[in-house]
């Protein structure tokens, strides 16, 4: 996209879409995000680890607790998402809003419960694993499917969305940066893991939901949608087709089940790789700082980037990084500062993928009720998280069976196999996704810039020649 195409296509968009959120937006949303990593990230970083290392848990049965719990949350997404779309007593706080503030202790304590498990049998360890999370992730689900649907929301403006997503990115990846410097330390400082991991979760509880307030309190519904007729089967069934057709939301969903899972797993393998093959416990921290660091960096440079390419192209760009930082990765970080330099590239093409994704679903929306004439915030993104739940699962799933596999033994000197496979899933599968990603973007995702232009323009008129028709029709 050329220097004159580009502004060209803004001031386009400011008539059509003009910019509705402020500073303080954009920095509440940032913080809503912050909260929702202190809440979510301690089971995707550590619940793994404390399965295996502290309850002495089985790898490959410990992996199973992700797998059957994020195929639960998954159909749990959409769940939420068509009961929010169909919701009909809406109040004066907005039809996303108060999730975010009434799911927040309830989030909080089931995060807590699950780092206590009792003292039971292994048999009793893994029924409350599995009831623990399972019930964890449903109530997660009715407070981010909300937090997530709210960008079509807040604003109609392509380039405001992208910023938008970036400042949520920073919100998230801080969340995420904190949670992995701040996490083992405070375990460290106890007389035993068990209490360590218990008190180090409550505390992020504690500041997740302060987080997940301030947010509430500083995000607004620009744009309402009045509520809709109570949904019958009829119209469910039309609004599932909708989204089996919306091809950019496909693309995306199968993209996202291949990044996601990569980035998802590297968590929580990299505790295992500086453990047994770096021998250095402090790496972890390291990583945290420098490389989720290097997230920061690109979701800076995101809406500059967008600003010249369209989206489709930034995203694939950040892939073709990402893979080649974890390929040389595998054969040269042989120490921390490798590790660190490696992962910190790896993660700034990550950054690209992750700051954009919830830009191009809420693009997702407009291209849905453009090609369908149903608009359904909640179901667009619920479909999107879905998949998202379900890489999940199999980052929860994969590392403890190849674990397993490969004889992986907790607190042990481990095999050359063991090693080798701590390896490979730290480098090779995220490798292999971003690759993956490229190919499917280049190839099956429609939505460039101008071509969301000019579905937006379509739709815009569409919306006005509806109006004119209804209100002659009320005047008849």
């Amino acid at each position: 996209m050329s220097d004159n195409a580009a502004s060209t296509t803004e001031t386009f968009t400011e008539e059509v879409a003009p910019r509705t959120t402020t500073l303080r937006n954009k920095i509440g949303y940032a913080i809503g995000d912050v909260g929702n990593n202190f809440l979510f990230d301690m089971g995707q970083l550590y619940l793994l680890k404390y399965f295996t290392d502290v309850l002495q848990l089985p790898a490959a049965l410990a992996g199973t607790v992700f797998l059957v719990a994020k195929v639960w949350d998954a159909f749990m997404d959409m769940s939420v998402g068509t009961w929010i779309d169909n919701r009909q007593n809406i109040g004066s706080r907005g039809k996303y809003r108060p999730f975010i503030l009434w799911a927040a202790i309830p989030l909080a304590l089931l995060l807590i419960a699950n780092f206590s498990v009792p003292d039971f049998s292994v048999t009793g360890k893994m029924i409350w694993a599995y009831i623990s999370y399972m019930i964890f992730g449903t109530v997660y689900s009715i407070s981010n499917v909300p937090f997530g649907s709210m960008i079509p929301t807040m604003t109609r403006n392509s380039q405001e969305r992208s910023e938008l997503a970036s400042f949520r990115q920073a919100g998230s990846n801080l969340g995420l940066m904190l949670a992995t410097i701040g996490f083992m330390p405070i375990v460290n400082l106890l007389p035993t893991d068990h209490e360590g991991y218990t008190v180090a979760v409550i505390g992020f509880a504690v500041v997740g939901v302060a987080c997940q307030w301030i947010s509430y309190f500083n995000i607004k519904e620009v744009y309402k949608e009045a509520p809709k007729p109570k949904a019958t089967k009829e119209d469910l069934k039309k609004s599932f087709k909708a989204l089996l057709k919306n091809r950019p939301l496909v693309t995306l969903c199968i993209v996202n089940l291949f990044t996601f899972s990569a980035f998802n797993l590297k968590l929580a393998v990299q505790v295992y790789y500086c453990e047994y093959i770096l021998k250095d416990n402090t790496a972890v921290s390291y990583l945290g700082f420098f490389s989720i660091g290097m997230v920061f960096v690109a979701v800076a440079l995101v809406p500059l980037l967008t600003k010249r390419f369209d989206k489709k192209t930034v995203y694939s760009m950040g892939c073709v990084i990402w893979a080649t930082a974890d390929i040389l990765g595998f054969f040269f970080a042989s120490n921390t500062l490798l590790l660190v330099i490696f992962t910190s590239i790896a993660y700034l093409g990550n950054g690209f993928t992750s700051a954009l994704n919830w830009a191009l679903v809420s693009d997702c929306v407009e291209y849905g009720e453009w090609q369908s004439g149903i608009r359904s915030e909640g179901m667009v993104y619920s479909a999107f998280t879905y998949f998202r739940k379900l890489s999940q699962a199999i980052a929860g799933f994969i590392p403890g069976i190849i674990l397993t596999w490969v004889g992986y033994v907790p607190n042990q000197q481990q095999t050359a196999t063991a090693l080798m496979g701590i390896r490979g899933l730290m480098f090779f599968y995220s490798a292999a996704m971003a690759i993956m990603t490229v190919i499917i973007m280049h190839y099956l995702y429609p939505l460039t810039e101008k071509r969301y232009h000019e579905v937006l323009v379509q739709l815009l008129k569409r919306r006005d020649k509806d109006a004119v028709v209804e209100a002659t029709s009320v005047e008849n």
